[in-house]
């Protein structure tokens, strides 16, 4: 190795890659499996050919005149009409079950506590789960395509790899830290 790839990266060349990575991650090349061992690797990289081969079948991010200064100079992703990075299909269930579950949980409840009264009494009560069940279910119907069309089970994904990412960094800075027992 000579030249630039046997130079030692610094953290800054790091971040610039990792952030590289969590774009490649939102446009859909990457899935959170590879995204996560490929931040992993970018963060224990000590050069610049660590860092280059993590980025080597991703597709440049700025024309060749724009990133004369360094090949890993972060740029705003290409973008292809008008139509969205296409999202892992993981990451949207997700999300979407951290959305429902608890609304289908607390109904669910609530259904089985009018079906035991109705019961008890021997006579088919107003059904008043349907109160709590529609209003609750609009507003989630609203939060589920507002929040698909602005991409929020991505960025959620990315939140909770960065939550990840703090919580390894932390442990690798106190290796003596012995961590609680169940």
């Amino acid at each position: 190795m000579d030249g630039r790839d046997g130079m030692r990266a610094a953290d800054a060349d790091r971040e610039v890659v990792a952030d590289r990575l969590r774009v490649a991650l939102g446009e859909g090349r990457l899935d959170l499996h590879e995204y996560d061992e490929r931040v992993q690797r970018a963060y224990a990289a000590r050069t610049y050919a660590e860092l280059d081969g993590l980025l080597t079948d991703l597709p440049p991010v700025a024309p060749v005149e724009r990133s004369a200064l360094s090949p890993l100079t972060p740029a705003a992703p290409p973008s292809v009409g008008d139509q969205p990075a296409p999202v892992a299909r993981g990451v949207t269930a997700r999300w979407l079950a951290d959305v429902w579950f608890p609304y289908l949980r607390v109904i669910a409840i609530v259904v089985t506590i009018w079906a035991v009264t109705s019961l008890l009494s021997q006579d088919l009560l107003y059904f008043w789960p349907g109160w709590v069940a529609g209003p609750w279910g609009a507003v989630l119907v609203v939060r589920t395509v507002s929040g698909l069309a602005a991409k929020e089970p991505q960025r959620q994904a990315i939140k909770r790899q960065r939550r990840r990412e703090r919580k390894k960094a932390k442990r690798a800075t106190n290796p003596n830290e012995t961590p609680p027992t169940p």
